[in-house]
């Protein structure tokens, strides 16, 4: 599946395995669906700087 959680709003990086997981509580089925997907439907794309747009 191609998604980019480190990029992604919902990503939260696991300093254990340092790696980005999805911090999205799904249910089965919706787990399922996103993983036969070839792309995330939960996909928000956000970055360090969203915020300082708003505010300018």
């Amino acid at each position: 599946m191609e998604t980019n959680c480190e990029n992604c709003r919902n990503g939260v990086l696991d300093e254990a395995y340092h790696e980005y997981d999805c911090a999205l509580m799904l249910d089965e089925d919706e787990f399922l669906r996103v993983m036969q997907a070839k792309t995330c439907p939960f996909f928000q794309p956000g970055d360090d700087y969203s915020i300082v747009r708003k505010q300018n």
